[in-house]
C-alpha cells in the first residue's frame, strides 16, 4: 500500500487527506475516525465494509461518506488495484486486522 499524505490547516480547522494506492489483495485494518471520513474512489475496484454489515464492492467514481466512530475497513479486491482519496478531518483509531479467511471469501 502506498500513501501520499498532505494536510491543510486553515482557521483552526484541520483536514488530513491522503492519496492511497492498494495493490491487488491489499487491505487496511479495521479502524474508525472520530470525526468521520470521505473516500473518493479514483481507480480500480475495492471492498468497503462497516462492522455488522455486508461488504460493498466499490468502483471508480464511487464516494463513501463514513459517519464518526464507525468501525470499518477498505482495500483492493483480489484481482484489482484500488486508488482513493481519503479526506479525514480528525484522528484515526487503528484496530485489529481483517481476517484472511473472511477477506478470502469475498
Amino acid at each position: 500500500m502506498k500513501i501520499d499524505k498532505s494536510s491543510n490547516k486553515k482557521n483552526s480547522y484541520y483536514t488530513h487527506y491522503s492519496d492511497v494506492t492498494f495493490a491487488p489483495n491489499a487491505r487496511n485494518n479495521w479502524h474508525s475516525h472520530k470525526v468521520g471520513q470521505v473516500l473518493l474512489v479514483t481507480g480500480g475496484e475495492s471492498w468497503y465494509q462497516e462492522e455488522g454489515k455486508p461488504a460493498q464492492l466499490l468502483k471508480t467514481g464511487d464516494v463513501v461518506n463514513i459517519a464518526p466512530n464507525v468501525k470499518h475497513w477498505h482495500g483492493a479486491t483480489k484481482d484489482s488495484w484500488f486508488v482513493h482519496l481519503a479526506i479525514t478531518p480528525g484522528e484515526t483509531e487503528w484496530l485489529e486486522p481483517v481476517e484472511d479467511v473472511w477477506y478470502g471469501s469475498l
